[in-house]
């Protein structure tokens, strides 16, 4: 279909987007909404209690493909625009979404071929989303009518200042045969012949040569790691094509000043994001986590610092918890008083440019019954409701100098999709072993108020960081363990965990003494290993206390050639072997961790490093208070100090005077402050 002529005088400046679709001139605070869900006309009703609270911004449209077009090529688009009419003319903005994540019932009758096909041979079926191919022609045919279809009606429309592509895209399971023509196909064009499969693979192994591209085997029964790998990098190669595609249908029809966004759920293995990023403007995620007593900042916040690290710069919040949450009525903890605020203010404070709940009303019917909105079932104000309208009004009066911060931190976690992957293969323990260190790093840096920014080990970066934590690097490159160890040589410091250099890119196990390219900076090598229940380090070398002073899962037998021990183990035979050991290399340091730590032991030894390299702010403050800090589009410092606790917390400001935002009272180098529970303060420096 022909792309919609826009004159170059269409374009809006509006209130909260700049014409630069990815500069925003203040905080936008809002909803998802669904007047379709609701069970009596109340959209009047409903414009009312938004304005009253303060909300600026709605999402809107990205489950309406059945509305849009009930049958088979005819399209109605009348429910959408009076809702969007409304909205603009309350000044409300809107971000509409492409409705393809859940397909209409006439499309699954007529065509059961886009159901996925997964590996186990079971299929899906109609009656819930996200359950076809996304790969597959019939289906992306349909996409892409539908996406033009709304394109051409709404592009124009002055509400409407951006919009997301798809929702919470996966590759679903999806082993279907189109799925798999594609993934040969990808193979082929990376590989060329078999025979570079035969020789990086080891497909001698088991008898299993190829001959040639017909001979090539599905998934279903693959046992090859190698194989296995690259499966995953095709379906997240997938899913970040099918966004980029959307993108790129959207951006033939959108104004100069709006916007293109997907919202990317915290399940970081499942989409390449420096691929799917780069037809978007920004990044969006819907951000789910514990509240009431259950709550953890750093739960809310790393994703924000993960995608606020993918482009450098700041990201929306296009979903995250109203009241309570869940597919049923089994965890419903709606936050106490001020954390719904204190939540808010915390995705600001890394670097979101707008924060949105899912969603404003809470359904009567079907699954996410429970998932309750801002109004409750009686669809009347409510506690919560009052809570949002305060944040709201706060935000109408200081967002412009809370948007667009800039955050410039000097610790890194490296994150290896692959290697997360090739620990998933050949696990060493219950559960994502790889997550869970990523997490325990993350978790032990946020809770000294050490700010980390994520490196993708697809386009590792480590400029202008001064220290690295390296989750278990299972598989890597030559050429990455050989840039982490010029980054130690050139003055970096390094804190690595377990198993990192063993294989190479393909997963396979190298046949040199691990850790491979890395033994001269970790100034060690090791030969055996071993699975272990729990052991103890001798003498408690980080403080942890008895109970904490535990190491778990997987021992290395690490032999120091250039390496000094910083822990041994309490065991009569692997006594003899370091726990944890530091090497001086060139003029930085690499700390490797032969062993899985408690969270205590962990954060001791990243805190000592810190403390040593001079990362320890002047606060010195520690959870539950939380320190974050940027500069704002007017080039001042904005530091923000949240409670993460029930409890009363004091601090002392150490820095420049500075303007308490909420009160417009001068704050005093030295003055000492109070954060009531669930509070925070923001500081303009």
């Amino acid at each position: 279909m022909r792309k919609l002529l826009i004159s170059s005088l269409f374009v809006f400046i509006l209130t909260g987007i700049n014409a630069q679709p990815s500069k925003f001139k203040t905080i936008l605070y809002g909803v998802s909404y669904y007047h379709e869900y609701m069970p009596y006309e109340r959209l009047e009703k409903d414009v009312q209690m938004m304005q009253e609270a303060g909300i600026t911004v709605v999402r809107l449209g990205e489950s309406t493909w059945s509305l849009f077009e009930p049958e088979e090529g005819r399209f109605e688009f009348a429910c959408m625009d009076r809702i969007i009419d409304r909205m603009q003319k309350a000044g409300i903005k809107v971000i509409l979404g492409t409705p393809t994540y859940s397909i209409p019932a006439w499309m699954a009758k007529k065509h059961p071929e886009l159901f996925v096909e997964r590996l186990d041979g079971s299929k899906s079926s109609y009656g819930i989303r996200q359950n076809f191919d996304i790969t597959n022609p019939t289906y992306l045919f349909y996409c892409e009518r539908i996406i033009r279809k709304m394109m051409e009606h709404y592009a124009k429309h002055p509400a409407i200042i951006g919009y997301q592509v798809d929702n919470e895209t996966h590759d679903y399971g999806a082993a279907n045969y189109d799925y798999f023509r594609g993934f040969v196909d990808y193979m082929k064009n990376k590989y060329v012949t078999t025979d570079t499969l035969n020789k990086l693979w080891g497909l001698n192994y088991w008898g299993m040569t190829l001959n040639g591209w017909d001979e090539f085997p599905t998934r279903s029964n693959a046992t090859n790691p190698s194989y296995k790998l690259e499966w995953d990098r095709y379906t997240v190669k997938v899913v970040a094509d099918f966004i980029t595609w959307q993108a790129q249908i959207v951006s033939e029809y959108k104004r100069a000043d709006q916007f293109v966004t997907h919202d990317f759920m915290p399940w970081i293995s499942s989409v390449d994001q420096l691929a799917a990023t780069k037809k978007l403007d920004m990044p969006a995620l819907n951000v789910y986590h514990g509240s009431q007593n259950d709550v953890k900042g750093e739960d809310v916040m790393w994703p924000d610092d993960f995608y606020r690290s993918v482009e450098k710069n700041n990201h929306i919040i296009t979903e995250t918890n109203a009241q309570s949450i869940g597919w049923d009525s089994k965890g419903q903890y709606p936050p106490f008083d001020g954390q719904g605020r204190l939540f808010v203010y915390s995705h600001i404070a890394c670097g979101a440019n707008m924060v949105e709940y899912w969603h404003w009303h809470s359904n009567h019917y079907g699954q996410e019954t429970y998932w309750k909105g801002v109004l409750g079932h009686d669809l009347e104000p409510n506690r919560f409701y009052y809570e949002v309208s305060k944040t709201a009004h706060e935000l109408q009066k200081i967002g412009s100098k809370l948007v667009n911060l800039k955050i410039k931190n000097s610790v890194a976690i490296l994150y290896s999709r692959d290697s997360e992957f090739g620990l998933g293969y050949m696990p060493f323990k219950d559960g994502n072993a790889y997550m869970e260190v990523l997490r325990q790093m993350h978790r032990a840096a946020f809770r000294q108020n050490i700010g980390v920014d994520f490196v993708l080990a697809e386009n590792a970066d480590f400029t202008g960081y001064r220290l690295l934590l390296v989750p278990p690097l299972y598989i890597a490159s030559d050429a990455l363990l050989n840039k982490i160890s010029a980054f130690v040589k050139s003055g970096g410091h390094v804190i690595m965990s377990v198993k990192s250099g063993f294989c190479d890119e393909n997963s396979v196990v190298r046949h040199i003494k691990a850790p491979g390219p890395l033994r001269e900076a970790c100034g060690l090598y090791y030969q055996e290993f071993s699975n272990i229940k729990s052991l103890t380090l001798l003498a408690d070398p980080f403080k942890a206390g008895n109970e904490k002073n535990k190491v778990t899962d997987w021992v290395e037998f690490l032999i120091p050639e250039t390496a000094k021990p910083l822990a041994v183990y309490d065991d009569p035979f692997l006594g003899k072997y370091p726990a944890v050991t530091e090497n001086r290399f060139g003029t930085g340091s690499l700390i490797y961790e032969g062993c899985l730590l408690s969270d205590e032991i962990q954060a001791q030894i990243l805190t000592n490093k810190a403390i040593e390299i001079g990362l320890i702010g002047k606060d010195q403050l520690k959870y539950p208070v939380v320190v974050k800090y940027g500069k704002n589009d007017q080039g001042k410092t904005i530091r923000y100090y949240l409670n993460y606790s029930e409890n009363e917390q004091a601090v002392v400001y150490n820095y420049n005077d500075g303007l308490n935002l909420f009160t417009n009272n001068v704050i005093k180098k030295g003055e000492s402050l109070k954060l009531g529970p669930w509070d925070l303060l923001i500081v303009e420096e």
